[in-house]
């Protein structure tokens, strides 16, 4: 018996892709579903899956395709896509090459979506009156989702990296399927009892049929009679849930929701060092202040101090005294000069000096002075005055001498 050929794993996709091929129909083909697992890519590709009640069929529609795409695919959307249906080798499936894609009404599951969003902000559940706030300094954090995953890893790493002091309580709940609502339920309420400062409730990203369990309307009365403020983290930025709408806070993923609901410590101690050297600065320079007023009250008092203005008088009455002994002792010193040269005049004005020098003062016998030969007579007595006694004497003869100078001065 002949042995079989054996062929390899890229021959084998290389043939069903010629067959894919050679098939007209799946060169230019329309199909009708709903938009699930969407998701955009940096470089500008959209891969997707579109789904009907009887199967699923993955999608891409590369950037060069995009250009006449003129709205934003979105989770439950019903849509045309056209495209060519073709074997990707290295994979080996096939998948939809999307050449355009034209919307066709809305998907069942974003049906429900908006039907039950719509009654539920009619009720109220989302006014935002009814939102607590998020505690700026929480110590103990709840955490309601899967027990493994991307999802509680993230939650827990960033967490303990801003504050290794917080206390995360994690209730391993399900987070898909048919059960998911009830576990994500008791999850929310059990650890609402322990009296927690927030509760973080969420998962990874996925499609609308993954995320579906925060979209039950029971999960969203038990998020908004949760006594403890509750942040939604469910899927990624551009997935939205009823449970986004009821929490008190949306985080766009599970790692911003860690860094919403946990302060950064180190940042915490950073700003406490900055306001701690802030506030001793400020004192400084408040008591410094403060002591230059209280100097400066100080020198005022002291210059309006009694004893000071005392000590001032004392002070300026030492000063006149000292002002006025100086100007006494100056005058009285020019005035012993006056004295002294008034004494010299006088002195030399003296009878008696004049008497000791030989000259007499001569009176008449009645004390009158004689001060001309012109009143005298002979024999008339007279008294001479000397400068150690006195005598009398008798004019014998009489000599005019003024008389005669007078007289030879006229003749002249």
């Amino acid at each position: 018996m002949a042995e079989a050929s054996i062929y390899s794993v890229g021959q084998v996709n290389s043939y069903i892709r010629n067959m894919f091929t050679q098939d007209f129909l799946l060169k230019r083909i329309s199909v009708r579903g709903e938009i699930s697992n969407c998701k955009y890519h940096s470089a500008g590709h959209i891969y997707f899956t579109l789904k009907d009640p009887s199967g699923t069929l993955s999608a891409v529609m590369f950037a060069g395709q995009r250009r006449g795409l003129d709205f934003q695919l979105q989770e439950g959307q019903q849509v045309v896509v056209t495209g060519t249906i073709d074997v990707y080798e290295r994979d080996g499936r096939y998948q939809l090459y999307a050449k355009e894609i034209r919307r066709d009404g809305v998907g069942g599951l974003y049906e429900r979506f908006v039907k039950l969003r719509d009654e539920l902000e009619e009720m109220g559940l989302f006014a935002k009156e009814y939102k607590q706030p998020i505690p700026k300094y929480a110590r103990t954090v709840g955490i309601v989702t899967a027990s493994t995953g991307a999802a509680v890893r993230d939650i827990i790493n960033i967490a303990t990296r801003r504050n290794p002091y917080v206390q995360l309580v994690l209730y391993p709940a399900l987070v898909q399927g048919e059960n998911a609502k009830y576990s994500i339920v008791r999850g929310i309420r059990a650890l609402d009892r322990l009296g927690l400062d927030v509760i973080i409730v969420g998962r990874g990203g996925g499609s609308i049929e993954d995320l579906w369990a925060f979209n039950e309307e029971m999960v969203a009365h038990a998020i908004f009679d949760c006594r403890t403020p509750v942040i939604s983290a469910v899927g990624h930025e551009t997935d939205v849930t009823i449970a986004d709408y009821v929490a008190d806070l949306r985080a766009p993923t599970p790692s911003a929701a860690a860094e919403l609901a946990v302060f950064d410590y180190r940042q915490f101690t950073e700003r406490l060092a900055v306001t701690r050297t802030a506030l001793i600065r400020g004192m400084e320079r408040s008591v410094e202040r403060r002591r230059y007023r209280a100097e400066q009250a100080r020198m005022r008092l002291e210059l309006c101090s009694p004893a000071r203005r005392i000590d001032d008088m004392r002070q300026r009455l030492a000063d006149a005294q000292e002002r006025m002994g100086a100007v006494s002792e100056r005058r009285l010193i020019e005035t012993k000069h006056r004295l002294a040269l008034d004494a010299g005049r006088l002195n030399g004005l003296s009878p008696l000096k004049r008497l000791s020098g030989g000259f007499g003062y001569v009176t008449d016998k009645d004390g009158h002075a004689v001060e001309s030969v012109e009143r005298l007579s002979a024999g008339q007595t007279l008294n001479v005055r000397f400068a150690d006694g006195w005598a009398r004497t008798k004019i014998e003869e009489i000599e005019a001498e003024r008389r005669v100078t007078q007289e030879c001065m006229t003749d002249e």
